[in-house]
């Protein structure tokens, strides 16, 4: 079985209904996209990932191109790791989980947003003292971050 199939299978045993796949996408800088929801939306006026559900017969990796492009204009080049899942209550009263995966995309000049109000680039101290990100969020940048860092330790 592959590593997807195992995330999806091991939610469906916890009883998770929606799946939902996130994105940590970088620039240059090695800043964190982050994006602000509208403020009339489930969680409206949170700071947090490009992200988004997964369609019916839609893979975690379908779902991550798709989502990523739809919110962002962003086309991801790579999944590079998977970080960590959290759960949540949806807006419909769904048991949810978000998958979160580091992405490389191909240009990160062309930011569009779609579904959001705005969107910034943080560093990961910026996105520690951001009290619009939720602490599911900051958790998995944490991981990130220590990840990313193993090699200069």
């Amino acid at each position: 079985m592959k590593f997807y199939d195992l995330l999806i299978e091991k939610g469906k045993e916890e009883g998770i209904i929606k799946n939902v796949v996130g994105g940590i996408v970088l620039n240059s800088n090695n800043e964190i996209l982050i994006m602000t929801r509208k403020s009339d939306d489930f969680m409206g006026g949170i700071d947090e990932l490009p992200s988004g559900n997964m369609e019916s017969g839609e893979t975690i990796y379908d779902a991550l191109v798709r989502e990523v492009k739809e919110e962002t204009n962003l086309d991801i080049d790579h999944v590079n790791s998977y970080i960590n899942s959290f759960d949540y209550i949806s807006g419909s009263g769904k048991k949810a989980r978000q998958y979160n995966f580091v992405v490389t995309v191909k240009s990160t000049d062309e930011v569009r947003l779609t579904e959001h109000d705005s969107y910034k680039w943080l560093t990961i101290a910026d996105a520690r003292s951001n009290p619009k990100i939720t602490d599911e969020v900051k958790y998995t940048l944490e991981i990130y971050y220590f990840n990313s860092m193993q090699g200069e330790q």
